[in-house]
């Protein structure tokens, strides 16, 4: 993979980190049961964010060991193959508390 593709995926994560962010704020938890559109939203930028960052060279994962890299793909993973055993509570420590930390990190990368 070229640093070109890296760029590509690191906006890729930003831009995915970002609108699950946003389209948490003014949100609650209780929000994913009972907003399936905001639910299927989010969790549809969760399955971009842990596929772009699983394209992303081994050499850059290892240069930047404060991006969860592995975390994101078992993420996706889980809900592309768990889809019928989301644990929303995981979904929104993800979404509240791990993204907003992560972002900036994402956003050098992506510079």
């Amino acid at each position: 993979m070229t640093r070109h593709d890296d760029r590509v995926r690191f906006q890729h994560m930003l831009e995915a980190a970002e609108k699950a962010v946003k389209l948490s704020e003014g949100k609650s938890r209780a929000d994913l049961d009972s907003d399936e559109t905001f639910a299927l939203a989010v969790t549809r930028l969760l399955e971009i964010l842990g596929e772009a960052s699983n394209h992303v060279s081994d050499e850059i994962k290892e240069n930047n060991p404060g991006i969860p890299w592995h975390e994101f793909r078992g993420v996706r993973n889980h809900l592309i193959h768990g889809y019928f055993d989301v644990d929303w509570d995981i979904i929104w420590q993800i979404l509240s508390k791990d993204l907003p930390a992560v972002i900036p990190e994402i956003r050098k990368l992506s510079g």
